[in-house]
C-alpha cells in the first residue's frame, strides 16, 4: 500500500528515509535492468526535448550573490506564520546551532529572463569533519518560498547534510504581488510560451543538480529531493528527468491527472489553480469547467502531463534509485486510486532491476 499520512503533513518519515539512504551510502551497488534503463532513457530524452523547446535563450550557468530574505512574500491571505509540521523535524543536539550554521544565499541563473535568475538558500554546518557532504533538496508547495521550509534546512544540516530551497517558478524572489503565479498560468494558456505548472521549475532542478555537483563539499551521488504537494510534484518529476537525484520523497504530489479525467476526479486539482481553467472556459466557449476543458489546459501549459509523461510512465522510470511516495488518506487532490497503476507499473520495474527494497509506497 501507499504511505498514508494526515492531512497534517509530518517530515518525520520523509527525514529518516533520507538519513538512512544519503548519509548511509545512498544508492550505491544497486542493479540495472537494460531493457528498463533503454525505456527509461526514451521518455527522459521526450520529456528533455519538451523542455528546450519552451526555453529562453541559454546562458552560461553563473552563481550571483544575494542577501538574506527578511520578509519573503506569500501569495495567499492570511500570510502563514507556522507550521507545527516544518517544525516537527528533529535537529541533532547541539549547542547553539544556529551560530555553527552556514547561510548561503545567491541566484542560479539557469536560462535568460527574469524567471531565469533562480533564487537559493543553502544551510550547513561551519565546522563539519566531512570533506564532502550527502545533501537534500527541499521544495515549497503553492504560493509558498524557500524561507517556508527553513526549519527543515536547520534539521537536516545539524545532521551534517548540505540543505537547499528553492523559490519555484512565480513564487517568493520571483513573484512580485499576489497574483504572480496565477498570471502565469492564465499567461501560458493564452499564449502557449512558457511552462508555469511543473515544468519550467524542473528545468531549474536540472540546472540546479549541474550546480550541487560541481561543489566541494557535496558528495555528487548523494543528492536527494524531496517537497510537498507543488514541491512533492516538482521533486517527482526532478527524479524522473535526472538521475543525479539519488533519492526522491515526493510528498502529496504523485497523481494520475489522466486518472483524474477519466475518473471525475478532476475537480479538487482544479480548485487550486482555477483562474486558469476559467480563462480557458470562456475562451472555449463552455457554461462549466469540464473534461475537455481540462484536458485542454493540461495539454497546452504542461504537454505530457496527462498522456506520456503522467505517473504511469515516469515513476517508474525513476527505478532504480531509492523512491518513496507520501499521500494522504483523503487528499482528493492526490487520491490514492489514481496512483494504483503507478505504483504497480514502479514495483515492477523495480523489481525487473533487482532493486524492489528501493520502492517505499
Amino acid at each position: 500500500m501507499t504511505n498514508i499520512i494526515s492531512s497534517s503533513i509530518s517530515p518525520l518519515i520523509c527525514f529518516f528515509v533520507f538519513f538512512f539512504w544519503l548519509g548511509h551510502g545512498g544508492a550505491q551497488g544497486i542493479q540495472h535492468s537494460a531493457a528498463a534503463i533503454n525505456g527509461a532513457d526514451k521518455i527522459r530524452s521526450q520529456f528533455l526535448h519538451l523542455l528546450r523547446t519552451r526555453r529562453s535563450p541559454q546562458v552560461p550557468l553563473t552563481v550571483e550573490p544575494s542577501k538574506p530574505v527578511r520578509h519573503p512574500l506569500f501569495q495567499q491571505v492570511p500570510t502563514p506564520t507556522f507550521s507545527e509540521a516544518m517544525e516537527s523535524c528533529p535537529k541533532a543536539d547541539i549547542k547553539n546551532l544556529k551560530e555553527r550554521l552556514k547561510e548561503e544565499n545567491f541566484y542560479l541563473h539557469t536560462e535568460a529572463g527574469e524567471q531565469g535568475r533562480l533564487p537559493v538558500l543553502i544551510l550547513s554546518l561551519k565546522d563539519s569533519k566531512q570533506k564532502r557532504r550527502p545533501a537534500v533538496v527541499f521544495l515549497h508547495s503553492t504560493n509558498k518560498n524557500k524561507e517556508w521550509v527553513r526549519p527543515l534546512l536547520e534539521a537536516y544540516a545539524s545532521r551534517e547534510y548540505i540543505a537547499i530551497a528553492i523559490d519555484s517558478r512565480y513564487h517568493g524572489e520571483r513573484a512580485h504581488n499576489l497574483t504572480t503565479y496565477r498570471d502565469a498560468l492564465v499567461s501560458s494558456w493564452i499564449k502557449g510560451d512558457t511552462m508555469p505548472f511543473l515544468f519550467d521549475t524542473v528545468w531549474d532542478l536540472i540546472k540546479l543538480a549541474d550546480y550541487l555537483t560541481q561543489r566541494k563539499d557535496i558528495d555528487p551521488k548523494r543528492i536527494g529531493i524531496t517537497g510537498e504537494s507543488l514541491g512533492g510534484m516538482h521533486a517527482w518529476f526532478a527524479a524522473f528527468v535526472d538521475t543525479r537525484y539519488a533519492v526522491a520523497a515526493p510528498i502529496i504530489g504523485v497523481q494520475g491527472f489522466r486518472w483524474a479525467i477519466d475518473n471525475d476526479k478532476w475537480q479538487a486539482r482544479i480548485d487550486s489553480i482555477k483562474a486558469v481553467f476559467e480563462e480557458a472556459r470562456v475562451d472555449l466557449g463552455k457554461s462549466a469547467i469540464d473534461k475537455e476543458v481540462v484536458k485542454k489546459v493540461w495539454n497546452r501549459i504542461a504537454p505530457g502531463l496527462a498522456s506520456i509523461f503522467d505517473s504511469p510512465y515516469s515513476i517508474p522510470a525513476i527505478a532504480p534509485r531509492p523512491l518513496l511516495i507520501l499521500n494522504g488518506a483523503d487528499d482528493p487532490r492526490c487520491p490514492l486510486d489514481g496512483i494504483k497503476t503507478p505504483t504497480k507499473r514502479a514495483r515492477k520495474a523495480y523489481a525487473k532491476a533487482h532493486s524492489s527494497k528501493n520502492f517505499k509506497e
